[in-house]
C-alpha cells in the first residue's frame, strides 16, 4: 500500500472507526487519463462500513467522507469512488 492509500485508510480508521475499510487503488485503470500519473495513487475505490452512517442518506455519507479526504481530494487524489454502508446494508 502506497503512501496516499495509507493516509486515507489512516483518516477513514480515525474519522469512522469501521467495521469494515478497504481502500482500492485504480490508478492502474486510468493510466494516460487525465490526473493520473505514471506513479500512480491518482484513483482511488473505498468501501467503508461503519454505524457512524446510520440514518444520514448516501449523499451524505458520501459527503462526510470526502471531508474527512479533503487534503487528499485537493491533492494527488484526481477520483474517488465511495461506497459507505451501515452494517446492516452491508450484511445484505
Amino acid at each position: 500500500m502506497g503512501n496516499v492509500a495509507s493516509q486515507i485508510e489512516e483518516k477513514l480508521k480515525t474519522a469512522f472507526a469501521p467495521d469494515y475499510l478497504e481502500v482500492i487503488d485504480e490508478s492502474f485503470l486510468h493510466a494516460g487519463h487525465g490526473g493520473a500519473r505514471p506513479e500512480g495513487e491518482t484513483h482511488f475505490r473505498v468501501i467503508v462500513v461503519a454505524t457512524a452512517f446510520e440514518g444520514a442518506s448516501r449523499l451524505e455519507r458520501q459527503r462526510r467522507v470526502m471531508d474527512v479526504l479533503s487534503e487528499e481530494l485537493d491533492g494527488p487524489v484526481h477520483a474517488l469512488a465511495i461506497r459507505a454502508r451501515t452494517p446492516d446494508e452491508h450484511k445484505s
